[in-house]
């Protein structure tokens, strides 16, 4: 019991030494030591203590051999903080103050990254998702070697696909609540936008079912030219999409559509 008792008593004045010790750096007046301080915390990964120091000598050292290395243990402090915004920043930043750094490359990636982990949910504001693409961008042109391309890549991928689904899903917003005309628009703007997308098929058919069913409701005098477009919505799908599983569901649909025409046709004569 006392053993344990005088142990912890150790610890205690053993950390309260320590903070002593810190503190007294913290005010102290010599660069030098400061310098050799924050190494040191950085070093043993105590970048709580180390990120004070850092951002205190970063323009006493400004133009200097050791302010380059100050900088990067300050970028790198940031991140492991989980200040991911300042971090960004301050990687970005590094590498237009020092393009022939050796870890110049290392920053401008990690400028990426760090928007790519602030990138919120879909459902989100993407400002971040979007910054975060065109800094991978500018990485991939940049570092076009880099080992971290594949990374990069896979990144971006991900990236992109959030942005295709905020989109995507804002069409699909548009349809379910029946405002169909705004549907027809997202969705042909979606196409646009991304041609290539695993979201295609759905878009397509959505715009179709969009169209079918604005026909379905519309006035007479408009009608005709809404069959039209609703036809072209069809075969837009089928010509794309021959094997997909909603096609007898178009085909459905599109029966309605011709038969809908011909009686159309036919109170014309």
């Amino acid at each position: 019991m006392k053993k344990g008792i005088y142990i912890h008593l150790l610890f205690t004045i053993f950390v309260l030494q320590a903070c002593s010790k810190y503190q007294k750096l913290l005010k102290s007046n010599d660069n030098n030591a400061k310098y050799e301080g924050a190494v040191k915390y950085y070093e043993k990964k105590d970048y709580q203590r180390a990120f004070p120091l850092l951002e205190e000598l970063m323009p006493l050292y400004r133009g200097v051999e050791k302010g380059e290395l100050i900088y990067y243990y300050y970028c790198n402090a940031n991140y492991f903080l989980n200040d991911f915004y300042v971090a960004a920043y301050h990687y970005k930043k590094f590498y237009q103050t020092y393009p022939t750094s050796k870890y110049a490359e290392e920053c401008l990636y990690m400028a990426a990254y760090c928007n790519y982990i602030i990138s919120p949910p879909y459902s989100l504001d993407q400002e971040s998702t979007v910054k975060a693409i065109e800094e991978f961008q500018v990485f991939t042109a940049a570092f076009p070697n880099s080992t971290r391309i594949d990374t990069c890549n896979q990144l971006l991928d991900e990236l992109e696909n959030k942005i295709e689904t905020k989109h995507i899903e804002y069409a699909k917003l548009y349809y379910k609540t029946e405002n169909y005309k705004a549907a027809i628009v997202s969705f042909q703007n979606f196409l646009k936008d991304f041609p290539v997308s695993e979201y295609k098929e759905e878009a397509l058919f959505l715009s179709f079912k969009s169209w079918y069913f604005l026909t379905k409701n519309s006035v007479p005098e408009k009608k005709t030219e809404r069959i039209k477009e609703t036809i072209e919505a069809y075969y837009n799908f089928v010509d794309a999409f021959p094997n997909s599983k909603k096609i007898k569901e178009a085909e459905s649909l599109y029966k309605n559509v011709t038969l809908e025409k011909q009686k159309t046709e036919q109170k014309k004569i």
